[in-house]
């Protein structure tokens, strides 16, 4: 979208109307992102369903790109619900924090100079949460196995520390 790209300025009409951007566009955004790169990629979010990943194999397999893996974070339900519903972002610099892992400090905006404006986006809300993880498990949950049975699924448990996480993200991806 930032370079102006057909299929970009397609998916921010999409996204302009609030819905989402249709699979063949998000599969050729991916496709025009690897033209002459087709090592060391990573895919965060994408695919979310089965024939989302059906797709985007048969595009990888076209270009020459194939997966060697897939991490799956393991976090507990609770834990998700309590690290996104926790979260609040600067309106001016657009900065994160969280009510219990990075509270906010009082600290100036980088934008205005003046204290954050802090709001918390909807979909951050606990009850969004709770219905995000629902969508989760009814559409995306079934690609753990899609990816299992290839043989291309790393677990990392999520719910260690950052840098536990990050070992464990190298290991599985070594």
């Amino acid at each position: 979208m930032k370079e102006g790209t057909p299929l970009g300025l397609e998916a921010k009409t999409y996204m302009d109307a609030g819905d989402l951007v249709p699979d063949a566009v998000v599969i050729g955004m991916i496709r025009e992102a690897l033209t002459g790169r087709t090592d060391d990629f990573m895919l965060d979010g994408f695919p979310r369903t089965i024939g989302q990943a059906e797709a985007l194999d048969a595009m990888l397999a076209e270009v020459g790109a194939p997966i060697d893996a897939v991490i799956s974070f393991e976090v507990p339900r609770d834990e998700l619900v309590r690290r996104l519903g926790g979260r609040w972002i600067c309106r001016g610099c657009g900065r994160s924090f969280h009510e219990v892992s990075n509270p906010y400090d009082g600290s100036a905006c980088s934008s205005t100079g003046a204290e954050c404006d802090l709001y918390q986006r909807d979909d951050d809300r606990p009850e969004a949460v709770a219905n995000r993880l629902d969508v989760y498990d009814a559409q995306t949950s079934p690609l753990i196995e899609y990816y299992e049975s290839r043989g291309l699924l790393r677990r990392v448990d999520g719910a260690l520390s950052l840098d536990e996480v990050q070992a464990q993200v190298v290991e599985a991806l070594a």
